[in-house]
């Protein structure tokens, strides 16, 4: 038995022909889609990035009790499991958040692994030349789409990276799928493995060369010296030409995307894999692209365009379900699951995540609504009809960090957050570990300010109008209490929410 996974970062569903888009051209995807089982209600769970990823391994929803950071050490690794099972694992990818401080403890749990550097503001090439001299917020040697002070550091390395990218087999996802395409060239007749093929793309900055971009033409009519490809996670305040021109160059680099999966399909036919080959394709999160008036997320509500995310499965098992589509609420959460009852390994108690194999089969549920959110900000719920977005009702009380490895994004703890560190009882999840109870710092990503709301997306498939139903609105919270008991929810998060 053997598996292949191909993740991208931030793509945005309704940007695929499978799912409906009409205009991004996705011919692979399609291809995907005929020989997948297609799910329509997958959902995000602790966002963003390497929450997920976290998630991605343990099967346990940990945006509850933890922000961005590493795995700890009381956690269940899929990746490892399958390893010290005798099925041997390989990473590549070009995510540079896995080489970071608060994600550096993910990619060891592989039996090996590769990566490409170069995505985003990875400190990857050193070019003094580039040096620059923000006066105010704007750049000498490049104007950006908007004076965004925070991305100042990023977006001078970016111009390094990118002119270090200046051909195709130079650009960071065609070298990752080259090294993904080489593992599988390499091991095709090999049995009991699993690769995961992991390209940043298509997460901001939207970089694209000349032949993706001549897919979407289109006249910009700004500043001809302004790279508009890169938004900020703030308002959408441009001019609609501006807006249009950043969905073309995010369209272009989807179609970048969709043709290097055509390489791996290409792959799975030539080496006959569609006989004992698990293929899974699937995001961390979506993005906005200027719906409700935003770019990306995190300082925003979770929008459906970020929550509702793509994913298909292919079983070598189950050829018959070629094409079949699947109505049942799955998460992020229950691909671990999935993928260690494949290989017939023991899926460890702390795992809340389900394995897909029923939901494959007849679409019967598995649960009977998705929760997620981010670290201390508002935590939604949907049950397929209703999204309900919950706001802390006392705000003021303080959000803690529960963890034994004090690392921020890019950055360890520092001193002066460690000072009146407590410790705290264990969990369930801990292994009898008790952790580190730290005071939430930095509050910025907190949504609470957006207040409570509540969708019916039967009525409202874009969430553009609230409604008041206290009824349902009962129900939600009902349903993310109870998320909140069955995750060990820390006992101050009760209040802090009015649940």
């Amino acid at each position: 038995m053997k598996a292949i996974m191909v993740m991208y970062d931030s793509l945005n569903r309704e940007m695929l022909e499978p799912y409906g888009c009409d205009w991004v051209k996705t011919p692979n995807f399609k291809r995907l889609a005929e020989k997948c089982v297609q799910f329509e209600q997958c959902y995000v769970c602790s966002m963003p990035c390497m929450p997920a990823r976290r998630e991605l391994h343990t099967g346990r929803s940990n945006f509850l009790h933890r922000s961005w950071g590493p795995m700890e050490p009381y956690d269940d690794s899929m990746p490892e499991i399958l390893k010290k099972g005798g099925i041997y694992t390989h990473l590549v990818s070009d995510h540079q958040h896995y080489w970071e401080d608060g994600g550096a403890t993910y990619h060891n749990r592989y039996s090996s692994w590769e990566i490409s550097r170069g995505q985003e503001g990875d400190n990857w090439k050193a070019d003094l030349t580039y040096q620059y001299q923000p006066k105010g917020t704007v750049f000498e040697y490049k104007k950006v789409m908007l004076e965004y002070p925070l991305y100042a550091r990023m977006m001078a390395q970016d111009q390094i990276n990118r002119s270090n990218m200046d051909t195709e087999e130079k650009t960071s996802q065609a070298v990752t799928f080259s090294q993904g395409l080489d593992f599988i060239e390499r091991n095709h007749a090999e049995d009991n493995w699993f690769l995961q093929i992991e390209t940043f793309d298509p997460h901001e900055p939207f970089y694209t060369l000349p032949k993706d971009k001549e897919l979407y033409p289109h006249h910009f009519t700004g500043d001809a010296e302004m790279e508009a490809d890169w938004p900020p996670y703030a308002p959408a305040v441009e001019d609609e030409n501006t807006k249009q021109h950043v969905r073309y160059n995010y369209a272009a680099l989807v179609s970048k995307c969709d043709r290097y999966l055509g390489k791996v399909l290409d792959a799975m036919d030539r080496y006959g894999l569609w006989e004992d080959t698990m293929l899974i394709v699937n995001t961390d999160h979506g993005f906005l692209l200027g719906e409700h008036g935003w770019w990306g997320k995190t300082s925003m509500p979770i929008f459906n365009e970020i929550a509702h995310i793509p994913l298909f499965i292919y079983d070598p098992r189950k050829k018959e379900l070629a094409g079949s589509k699947r109505n049942a609420i799955v998460q992020t959460v229950d691909i671990a699951p999935t993928l260690l009852e494949y290989f017939g390994m023991d899926i460890p108690k702390d795992m809340q995540g389900k394995p897909l194999s029923q939901v494959m089969d007849y679409d019967a549920p598995i649960r009977q609504y998705a929760v997620y959110g981010y670290h201390g900000s508002q935590i939604d719920v949907t049950d397929g009809r209703y999204v309900y977005m919950h706001a802390a009702e006392h705000p003021e009380e303080p959000v803690y960090e529960y963890t034994l490895m004090p690392t921020h994004m890019r950055q360890m703890f520092s001193p002066q957050e460690l000072q009146e560190m407590e410790l705290a009882e264990p969990f369930f999840f801990t292994k009898g570990c008790r952790l580190m109870k730290i005071k939430k710092a930095d509050m910025m990503g907190d949504t609470t300010a957006f207040g409570s709301a509540l969708y019916d997306l039967e009525q409202d498939p874009s969430q553009n109008t609230p409604i008041q139903d206290d009824v349902v609105i009962c129900r939600m919270k009902g349903y993310i209490r109870e998320y909140m008991e069955q995750n060990d929810a820390p006992k101050e998060l009760y209040h802090r929410l009015g649940l």
